[in-house]
Order: C-alpha cells, then sequence, then structure tokens
C-alpha cells in the first residue's frame, strides 16, 4: 500500500485532513497606477477628503488588505468559469454555491471551492447510496492571502516627498457631470500614488487527500498562476474602469514546507515549474529614485 492509500485510510479513519505541504510564496506588488482601497466614514473629514484610503491603525499607512486581493482573483476566476450555481446568500447577495458533492471531488470543478473556501452549508450533498465519494465534508482553505503592507524603502520615500497632499496619499479631484445640465460637481478622491510597493505573502496549503495527486497538485498551481496574471490584467480596488488599481507582482520567492515522511514534494516536477514561472516574473530594486 503507497504513503497515499496509507493517509486516505487513516483520514477516513480519524475524519482529519492530513497538512502535507505548504507553499509560501513571498515578494512585492507594484502599484502601475493610483491605488484606492476605501477606508471607513469615520475618517471622511480628513483633508476634506471624499473617500479615503484604508490604513493601518498602528501606524497611519496604508495597506491592501488580503481579503482584497483574495475575492479580486476568486471573483475573477469564477467569471470565467462558473463554478456551480449561482445562488443567493443569507445576506441575499449571489454567490456561487457547490452543485454537488460529485463536483466538489473532482479537480476540474471543484478547485476554487477547495483552494478559495466554502462554507459547509452550501456544499449540497449528493445521497451516499448514489456515490462513492472520497471527500464527504467541506475540508480546509487551501489558500491564505495576508494583507500586503507598504514597504519599507517606499515607505521613506513617501515621507520624503514633496508632492502629497496627505501622510503616503495624494489628493485626485475628479468631477461627476450632470448629463442635462452639463453642472460639474468635484469630489475629492484619496489614493496611493503609482510607483510604490507592498509586501505580499500567500500560503498554499496542501492537504493528504487528495491534493499531492497529480492532477489536483496540477490544478492547484495553475489555478493560483492564472489567478495572480488575471490580476495583473484586471485592478484591485475602487474605480478600476477610470485608471486605478493596476498592479503587477514582482521579485517572488517561493519557500516549499514540506511536511511528508521523505520529504519529497518540493521535487514534484509541478513544484519545480512554479518555481521557475516565479523566477520568471520581473525583478525589480524596490526602492525607486522618485515616485
Amino acid at each position: 500500500m503507497s504513503m497515499t492509500e496509507i493517509s486516505i485510510c487513516q483520514n477516513k479513519n480519524n475524519n482529519c485532513p492530513e497538512l502535507v505541504t505548504q507553499i509560501v510564496l513571498s515578494g512585492n506588488i507594484k502599484l502601475l497606477s493610483g491605488l484606492h482601497i476605501g477606508g471607513t466614514e469615520t475618517d471622511l473629514s480628513i483633508g476634506g477628503v471624499d473617500s479615503v484610503v484604508v490604513r493601518n491603525g498602528a501606524d497611519g499607512k496604508p495597506y491592501i488588505p488580503g481579503s482584497s486581493l483574495k475575492g479580486k482573483m476568486r471573483c475573477l476566476l469564477e467569471k470565467i468559469y462558473c463554478p456551480g450555481q449561482l445562488e443567493k446568500d443569507p445576506n441575499k447577495l449571489p454567490i456561487f454555491k457547490c452543485s454537488s458533492l460529485e463536483d466538489y471531488n473532482s479537480p476540474e470543478k471543484g478547485i476554487i471551492f477547495h483552494m478559495f473556501g466554502i462554507t459547509p452549508e452550501y456544499l449540497k450533498k449528493t445521497p451516499v447510496e448514489s456515490q462513492n465519494h472520497r471527500i464527504e465534508s467541506a475540508m480546509p482553505t487551501r489558500l491564505i492571502v495576508r494583507d500586503a503592507y507598504l514597504n519599507k524603502e517606499s515607505a521613506e520615500l513617501l515621507e520624503k516627498s514633496l508632492y502629497l497632499d496627505l501622510p503616503y496619499t495624494q489628493i485626485k479631484t475628479e468631477v461627476v457631470i450632470d448629463r442635462i445640465s452639463s453642472q460639474a460637481t468635484p469630489r475629492k478622491v484619496e489614493r496611493v500614488p503609482a510607483g510604490v510597493f507592498f509586501d505580499f505573502q500567500m500560503v498554499l496549503s496542501l492537504y493528504n487527500p487528495p491534493d499531492l495527486e497529480q492532477d489536483w497538485l496540477k490544478k492547484y498551481i495553475d489555478t493560483l498562476k492564472e489567478a495572480m496574471e488575471l490580476l495583473e490584467n484586471d485592478y484591485i480596488g475602487g474605480m478600476g474602469s477610470r485608471g486605478y488599481g493596476q498592479i503587477g507582482f514582482e521579485n517572488i520567492k517561493v519557500d516549499v514546507r514540506d511536511f511528508t515522511v521523505d520529504k519529497s514534494v518540493k521535487d514534484r516536477p509541478e513544484i519545480k515549474d512554479f518555481i521557475e514561472w516565479a523566477k520568471s516574473k520581473k525583478t525589480v530594486k524596490t526602492n525607486p529614485n522618485s515616485i
């Protein structure tokens, strides 16, 4: 009996997935255009700004919430693959729900739910007598996306800049035009200027079963790469259709933390290809001469 088969038997008896590997991605997010991720309404009076950015409460520096990154990556993937059935949640917001345990057991149909998470109640169970499902309940979410904090060198550069309106940010004045009278109503939007870097980290946790099987492992790697590339071609935050929020992932490093007995996961071709993909991403200095 192979190690995979033994693990499957143990997990069925103990009803506990076995964490076998964590793939840690770290690097920089470069702002290619100004970024606006909205803060709380209690800050609206600062400097007469109509729409402020979210800031770290400890030091006042802007940051990119992990929820913004992860949510946008999932949204872009769902637009392409339309997983499951689109139904309303308790808050009457439309979300995709996994159609069946059969789909959840398929790397092609269930990968988004495994990677980004699923509420157990939203997993529609196929009767056990009609399907012999190996995975019979919702498993842990595989992808963790940390908050991305302002890079140290970029923070120091912004602190010295003579062209900012507020600490670390600029104010962009826009206008709303009345389509009938043509009257322009100005509004002030706070944004982080283009050219600065944020430090990001993502953790892809793999469980056995089924994540070490070739079709599952390859699907995880390909889906994560696709999500990051889709995000680079789209935007994060608000007002993306007006030029805000374009980003690029740079200086990516991959750290494979292998918890298996023979430490063989890092030698898998899928992992090696992923490391080479990360190396191919642009490597730049995170201390530009100007903002």
